[in-house]
């Protein structure tokens, strides 16, 4: 629920709902797939700005084809799945409160905090339910750290280290829309730190190298790190990259006075022992982010969908992604004028 507003969407059916999808690119198509098989979608209808390739999904997963966004709403879906680039996702947002629907919407809302907070107000006005795509927290891993923090078993949290590592850099056209490193890579970080810690980040003081020239032309960088204060007196450090050649690194790290615990370090993370004796992983490390999180993808749609059909509050409001783009853009802002950046600046 957004802004302590009621929501109006009435209780949905438990036989399954019509969920619309906007957008059918690569996560989309994965969305797709995953909506398809789900006991509480009884029909799927998929839209595109690529009409082929809408038309081409959904033949692959047996959902319908609507000409549009607005035909979606006409064709009377229960629910809606933004999927699409990042430009559309706030009109598709103003769409569904307009339409009384439940959304669940790809991170970011926006890019920028007025287009956000535009946003947030018409969802709070409308009452319906959005849930914004942060799927680590639907990881079983992220959940296990979060629950060793809450239980006590961590005891007084002292650090949080946390890596994000690409295994190769995204084509061109991607990185000018992207918003830059920490709005695109790293604000998955700057989400899960607090879900995880229960702790606000408050100071960012970041930087940033270019390896690869395309980086520069849209004023980013391609290897940053930053080290950040939580709200509790915990310390943070984070290393974010695009290329890794070994394959896809998501770790996070949580030291404290009774114990240390690590996500994402398996048989599959890429990274090699140089001690004697060490032995090299039997695995091949993952892929990429939707090889590394399937389940976690999964597992975020279907709360979704059971949020939507009970009327459940929001397990990743609007509100929680728009803190962790405001943390990102204290970074970026710490990377350019070189100091130690406040987040309440943006408040």
């Amino acid at each position: 629920m957004e802004g302590g507003a009621p929501q109006v969407q009435l209780v949905r059916k438990t036989t399954g709902m019509h969920v619309g999808l906007a957008g059918a690119g690569r996560i989309g198509a994965f969305h797709a797939r995953a909506l398809a098989r789900s006991p509480l979608v009884s029909t799927l209808t998929i839209t595109d700005s690529d009409q082929a390739r809408a038309a081409q999904v959904a033949r692959d997963v047996g959902a319908r084809v609507a000409g549009t966004p607005e035909a979606l709403l006409e064709d009377g879906v229960e629910a809606l799945a933004i999927a699409s680039a990042t430009p559309s996702h706030a009109s598709l947002l103003h769409l569904a409160a307009e339409g009384h629907l439940p959304a669940f919407c790809e991170k970011p809302i926006a890019l920028d905090l007025k287009t956000t907070d535009d946003v947030l107000r018409h969802v709070a006005q409308a009452g319906i339910l959005l849930q914004i795509g942060f799927q680590r927290r639907f990881d079983a891993g992220y959940g296990a750290a979060r629950e060793a923090v809450n239980s006590g078993a961590i005891g007084e949290l002292y650090m949080v280290r946390v890596a994000g590592h690409d295994p190769a850099p995204p084509p061109e056209d991607y990185i000018a829309a992207s918003g830059g490193i920490w709005r695109d890579l790293a604000i998955h970080d700057f989400d899960v730190v607090p879900w995880v810690t229960g702790q606000q980040i408050v100071e960012v003081f970041a930087d940033g190298a270019v390896h690869q020239p395309m980086f520069a032309r849209h004023g980013d960088v391609d290897v940053a790190s930053a080290t950040f204060r939580l709200s509790a007196g915990a310390l943070g450090v984070i290393s974010a990259s695009r290329h890794d050649p070994l394959g896809y690194d998501i770790r996070m790290e949580l030291f404290g006075s009774k114990d240390s615990v690590v996500v994402g370090l398996d048989g599959r993370t890429p990274l090699h022992s140089l001690e004697p004796g060490a032995l090299p992983s039997a695995k091949p490390a993952w892929r990429d982010f939707m090889e590394r999180f399937e389940p976690a993808y999964r597992a975020e749609l279907d709360g979704f969908l059971q949020a939507a059909s009970d009327g459940s509050p929001s397990l990743c409001s609007g509100q929680d992604a728009r803190r962790a783009l405001v943390v990102a853009m204290a970074a970026e802002r710490s990377r350019v004028e070189r100091r130690p950046v406040r987040v309440e600046e943006f408040a």
